[in-house]
């Protein structure tokens, strides 16, 4: 069977970091779980305060959601604003709120401040009309943001049908705070700063158990232990071992194909701003271009699944559709990534125990939130200060039927992609 956890973004990733395994006894200030976004970004920001601190990866830097991700830098989470503060209250949810409007700002800024090789294009993100009433979501969504600030812009179908060069667009939000990254170059660049700036990053280094003794952490590696004085657990939807602090999620699939560099002039017709897009659609579908001109398009779904053949099917009608002078251009083999669902689509931090925080449920949002959340729990910690965590921490989160949730989602998705890919 083919292995679809290997992406375009391992093959196309600039950045390079030297680490090894770990071999030998450790003690930190703080130890991080985990080598994505969230793990890098509290590595580097406890690194730079002068903490002493190691990580550890049971892969590579990047193996999970942060290496297949679609690359796009966006402000705020999928929900509409109203709906986070619903959930959060009026207080916390400002607060995350203009924390996410910033985050973009946070991840280009680390970009530039550490020469971050990772295809860096601040031109907005375009979230796109799948149709009239997709329209109308994108209307309640421009009056939510800009009441909250955002500088978002509502393009009638004209307009973004002439911005996206597709002819399958009815209309869309520009938000030009955000961009698009090679998303696996950005976390190995966050991993390569955090180690120039003192942090220990030690991959092929699973974390088999995590206890308390004498009034500090010890994690237990195949290869040595490491004492902490504080832990940051960042693994996501690709938790191993560990099962007292797994992280409770409902698990969704999401898959990307790509074509190979297309011709100048095929280019010039398609987003020619460079935006990155997504749409309104309930089985959503992302398109975007890489720095090299690859056309890069995504939807919900697990390639390994029984359901796999409707996705490969679809993909090609969809990219026709979208892009009709596109529908000759053949696609190298797809890739897929494990995306961590919570009900509310709001992320969560876990107090797992004195001094050891967990983050996982960025539903599909993991640079920007990630790139936040990992910082200021680093920092929460450091300073034994709570107030400084982007949300209020809880002792214990759980999902109901995130067994048949998953099954749901995969099945919607798959008999939507086979009558697409049909009819």
């Amino acid at each position: 069977m083919r292995n679809y956890d290997q992406s375009l973004w391992r093959q196309t990733c600039r950045e390079r970091i030297d680490t090894q395994k770990l071999s030998d006894d450790v003690s930190v200030d703080l130890a991080v779980i985990g080598g994505g976004y969230t793990g890098c970004s509290a590595a580097l920001t406890a690194a730079k305060a002068g903490a002493s601190v190691c990580l550890l990866e049971a892969h590579q830097i990047g193996h999970g959601g942060s290496g297949r991700n679609v690359g796009l830098v966006n402000a705020g989470l999928w929900l509409p604003p109203d709906q986070i503060r619903s959930h959060l209250g009026q207080m916390a949810g400002d607060r995350l709120i203009d924390l996410l409007a910033n985050a973009p700002s946070d991840v280009f800024e680390l970009i530039e401040a550490h020469g971050i090789d990772c295809e860096p294009e601040r031109q907005g993100t375009l979230h796109c009309a799948h149709s009239a009433s997709g329209f109308g979501d994108l209307r309640t969504r421009h009056a939510q943001l800009s009441a909250s600030g955002a500088p978002v812009e509502l393009l009638d179908p004209d307009a973004s049908r002439q911005r996206t060069g597709s002819p399958a667009v009815h209309g869309a939000l520009f938000d030009p705070r955000a961009g698009t990254i090679q998303p696996l170059g950005y976390a190995v660049g966050l991993a390569r700063a955090a180690q120039n700036a003192g942090a220990q990053i030690y991959t092929q280094s699973p974390v088999r158990s995590l206890r308390q003794e004498a009034g500090a952490w010890v994690l237990q590696g195949d290869g040595g232990t490491v004492r902490a004085r504080s832990v940051i657990q960042a693994t996501n939807a690709y938790h191993l071992g560990i099962a007292d602090t797994a992280p409770d999620y409902v698990p969704v699939y999401y898959f990307q194909y790509a074509t190979a560099p297309l011709s100048h002039n095929l280019r010039a017709s398609i987003l020619p701003k460079a935006e990155g897009c997504w749409d309104t659609g309930l089985i959503m579908t992302s398109f975007r271009l890489d720095q090299a001109g690859r056309f890069i398009i995504g939807g919900m779904g697990d390639l390994s699944s029984a359901g796999g053949f409707a996705h490969k099917s679809w993909i090609k009608r969809k990219l026709a559709a979208l892009y009709p002078q596109l529908a000759d251009q053949p696609l190298i083999e797809g890739w897929h990534g494990r995306i961590a669902m919570t009900s509310d689509h709001i992320p969560k931090i876990t107090l797992i125990g004195p001094n050891a925080l967990a983050a996982h449920g960025f539903s599909g949002r993991g640079i920007g939130p990630g790139t936040v959340f990992g910082r200021l729990m680093a920092k929460s910690l450091l300073k034994d200060d709570p107030s400084l965590l982007p949300i209020p921490s809880v002792a214990e989160y759980s999902e109901n039927l995130t067994g048949l949730r998953r099954a749901f989602f995969e099945t919607g998705a798959a008999l939507t992609h086979f009558v697409k890919a049909r009819f």
